[in-house]
């Protein structure tokens, strides 16, 4: 029987990252390219992009970077194109990049109230604010497979996998709602796809992160709401780029040929129980 460091192997594989310069894309990104995959990240912010390329290139790790925003589709069709001419395959894509999608109704708890945001309310939810949120989170994920995919079914492989949430399949009241409604389509989006790719090698998973203190979590979040997360948190901790990370490792990895059409949760229980 083969050890599982033979089993568990990503060497030398080509993996496209989509906002893979900060959170939860460079925790997929590094995590792959330390165990020795050739890694593009594609982000929109050239400065922090350079700054993660030179430091990933700087330990030792095949790594480049692409400036791209991922609604123009052209555009990511081109970057996407580029890496797997660079590696001459493409073996792992991550649709990862997403956006915020403002305040929701409720905001963060005062002591054990919270109180009522009329900007999150439906009634003032306007178009450009729904529109900008499922163009990056849903119809970018849409864009990033499609482009994929078109390299990696004539090789007869591929692993595809989409950062769906939490927020898919259970409602909180201080997210803004088309997150919510992007998040659940990208997950059903997923289990579609692998319907179609199984036949061609390739499988499509989704990681559903819970509440995970990324730098943007802690920017679009006061620390009360983060000690609320450890409080609720059935595992008595928030997760972290890194606990997510370990999952990238395993759905991107070529022994995981039997499962495709699933939602990974990594949210340390957090799926489980009541809103936070």
């Amino acid at each position: 029987m083969k050890s599982i460091t033979d089993i568990f192997s990503v060497k030398d594989y080509g993996v496209v990252v989509t906002g893979g310069a900060s959170g939860l894309g460079l925790g997929y990104a590094e995590a792959l390219a330390a165990n020795g995959a050739r890694v593009t990240l594609l982000d929109l912010v050239p400065e922090r992009l350079d700054a993660e390329v030179a430091r990933l290139q700087g330990a030792g790790f095949d790594v480049r970077g692409a400036v791209v925003d991922v609604t123009d589709h052209a555009a990511l069709d081109a970057q996407i194109a580029a890496a797997a001419s660079a590696y001459g395959r493409l073996d792992v894509v991550f649709a990862n990049a997403g956006i915020d999608s403002g305040p929701g109704y409720l905001g963060a708890w005062v002591g054990e109230t919270r109180p009522r945001l009329e900007a999150g309310a439906l009634e003032n939810y306007d178009d450009a604010r729904w529109d900008r949120v499922i163009e990056v989170n849903l119809n970018a994920v849409f864009a990033t497979l499609r482009s994929a995919v078109r390299h990696m079914k004539p090789r007869g492989f591929g692993r595809m996998v989409v950062t769906t949430s939490a927020a898919a399949i259970r409602c909180e009241p201080a997210i803004g709602m088309a997150y919510m409604a992007a998040k659940a389509g990208a997950a059903h989006f997923v289990r579609n796809a692998a319907l179609e790719l199984a036949a061609h090698g390739i499988t499509v998973n989704a990681i559903a992160p819970g509440p995970v203190l990324t730098e943007l979590f802690k920017k679009n979040n006061p620390p009360e709401v983060a000690a609320k997360l450890v409080e609720h948190a059935i595992v008595g901790r928030a997760g972290t780029p890194d606990d997510i990370a370990r999952a990238v490792l395993f759905l991107a990895d070529p022994a995981n040929g039997y499962i495709t059409g699933q939602v990974l949760h990594v949210c340390g229980g957090s799926s489980l129980t009541l809103n936070w």
